[in-house]
């Protein structure tokens, strides 16, 4: 799948060492919106130069996202020129720091590749408004495991809760699609995965980084609306212009708008 894919409606996002092109097909089959070929944590050192040489998109019709290895280290403008021949659906920047360097990735690509702004660190979070506003991010992205370590922290909703909201408020700034969420580490129970996903939805979130097949299905379950929320949004539509009431409740303007994005998201 080459560049020029819409990166804005993609929710599900999986991961795959690109060292591993036996997994490429598999990740695909379990139905992501879009695959992740992972040359930057999911590789060693070793194996770095032979796994960009793996890089491909003919496996699949679905979006094919390169997660490139971060500005500064060795590996990096080697990444930028395979990623520019190849001109996969995107392209994922690790840990994002300022705009300014992130303009230089985006001016290094030539304009043939969108760029998922990935913040992982404290400096990532500080400038993450002017990361978002830069020319060729089309998204930003939480690296919240890595964001932990940066600052020594707990992985918990409650203390992650401000940096999710920063990343939804620096997207709304800039005009772009909301920002997709960190991984869930937890495997053996997507049930887990499922819930970070609707907390991150509830925040304003609109996608999720997974890390194994099991935690798409979840995953596309959390960022659908469901049910109820469908039959809410339609009566309320149904229900005329002007302040109204619908089950006891106030509907204005404001409340219609909300109403109107849970039925588009459904198509």
């Amino acid at each position: 799948m080459t560049a020029g894919i819409d990166l804005t409606i993609l929710r599900s996002l999986l991961f795959v060492p690109a060292n591993r092109p036996d997994r490429f097909a598999k990740a695909a089959k379990a139905e992501p919106d879009a695959v992740i070929l992972d040359l930057e944590d999911a590789v060693g050192e070793a194996d770095k130069e032979s796994a960009r040489e793996k890089l491909a998109t003919d496996f699949t019709d679905l979006p094919v996202i390169v997660r490139i290895n971060a500005s500064g280290t060795p590996w990096h403008p080697r990444d930028v020129a395979a990623v520019r021949a190849l001109k996969p659906a995107g392209v994922i920047l690790p840990k994002a720091e300022t705009a300014q360097g992130v303009a230089a990735v985006v001016a290094a690509l030539q304009g043939e590749v969108p760029l998922i702004a990935l913040i992982e660190t404290a400096l990532g979070l500080a400038n993450a408004r002017a990361i978002a506003a830069t020319a060729g991010v089309q998204r930003l992205a939480f690296g919240s495991v890595d964001y932990c370590a940066d600052l020594a922290c707990d992985h918990l909703r409650e203390i992650l809760l401000p940096a999710r909201v920063e990343l939804v408020l620096a997207s709304r700034l800039a005009g772009i699609s909301p920002p997709i969420d960190g991984v869930t580490t937890v495997l053996d129970d997507p049930s887990v995965a499922e819930g970070d996903a609707a907390h991150a939805r509830s925040l304003g979130m609109s996608g999720k980084l997974c890390i194994h097949p099991r935690q798409i299905a979840p995953v596309r379950r959390a960022f659908a609306p469901s049910e109820a929320e469908i039959t809410w949004a339609r009566r309320v539509l149904a229900a005329g212009d002007g302040a109204v009431s619908v089950e006891g409740a106030m509907v204005d303007e404001p409340v219609r708008r909300r109403a109107r994005t849970i039925l588009a998201s459904i198509g």
